[in-house]
């Protein structure tokens, strides 16, 4: 059975940082893309940064990008979104997926349960 379990959120104040974990199991994810995604109340759900889980390559957002850093720790099976310099409008919802494919890929498979992040002005 494929798990993604995110932890690491909580509330932080603008211009501070938090890292975001998921943990995945299950299945080998070698041929899969990681994705970190975000819904913050009343909106749609919308892409954050993904990575290859086995090449590294990486792609982010416009409204993160420079701010966030995704990367992936293959021994751990854990999947990292480090977040700096938040902003008011980083609150969301924050979850974690898996897509089999590359970067381009866009249906995800599996996702997480998500976890609150909040940032207060």
């Amino acid at each position: 059975q494929v798990q993604l379990v995110e932890s690491g959120g909580g509330l932080v104040q603008a211009g501070g940082s938090l890292r975001l974990s998921c943990a995945v199991s299950g299945r080998t994810f070698v041929d899969y893309t990681m994705g970190w995604f975000r819904q913050a109340p009343g909106k749609e759900r919308e892409f954050v940064a993904a990575i290859s889980w086995s090449y590294g390559t990486r792609d982010y957002a416009d409204s993160v990008k420079g701010r966030f850093t995704i990367s992936r720790d293959a021994a751990k099976n854990t999947v990292y979104l480090q977040m700096d310099n938040l902003k008011p409008e980083d609150t969301a919802v924050y979850s974690c997926a898996a897509v089999r494919g590359g970067l381009s890929a866009t249906k995800y498979d599996y996702w997480g349960q998500g976890t609150q992040v909040t940032v207060s002005s």
